[in-house]
């Protein structure tokens, strides 16, 4: 199936090539249609990932209730706006109530997230929720903070703009003192 599925986006990049003005004919470009309907799909293979799957039964019974972080998880995705990348970190932190989850699976969610045509707001809340129900954590704190190329190739053409979003959920969204803390951690030198 995703042999015939690669081979009807290949047809349809030779069609928006041709109608750019590219001569699909050309030695450089003979196969550029493939190539990216290739890279498409990779680029785009969180559709067809689930949360359970992701997380593989790593989720382990702990007595920990302290703020667990991971920082600077890099991720990449594309705008669903313009198929143009948003490169970036995602921070997330959860507190742990009677369950942690492996910690490859904090990036491995974020991933899977990342990889379908999406918006950042729209990211940062999914992952947020995800890790949220897959520990029924007592609060979960996401931050992303990204560079959107259709901001900075094309439109107002910015190079240093630099998007910053936030999910705060459970004590996260309820104590100030927990937020802080996650910010705080979290915070640049």
């Amino acid at each position: 199936m995703k042999n015939d599925s690669t081979e009807q986006i290949a047809a349809h990049y030779t069609e928006i090539m041709s109608a750019l003005g590219e001569d699909i004919s050309r030695d450089g470009i003979v196969k550029t249609p493939m190539r990216a309907a290739k890279a498409m799909q990779f680029l785009t293979e969180g559709y067809h990932q689930t949360l359970d799957e992701v997380i593989n039964n790593a989720i382990f019974e702990s007595d920990n209730d302290q703020m667990v972080i991971l920082k600077d998880i890099e991720f990449y995705s594309l705008c669903e706006h313009h198929l143009l990348p948003f490169i970036g970190k995602c921070h997330v932190a959860y507190l742990p109530k009677g369950k942690v989850i492996g910690l490859s699976k904090l990036a491995r969610i974020t991933n899977m997230f990342a990889r379908r045509l999406q918006i950042q707001e729209n990211l940062t809340q999914q992952i947020a929720m995800a890790i949220e129900s897959a520990v029924d954590a007592r609060g979960v704190g996401v931050v992303v903070e990204a560079k959107h190329m259709c901001m900075m190739m094309r439109g107002v053409q910015k190079q240093s703009s630099l998007m910053q979003t936030s999910m705060m959920l459970g004590s996260f969204r309820t104590d100030e003192r927990t937020r802080s803390e996650f910010l705080r951690l979290i915070a640049r030198d």
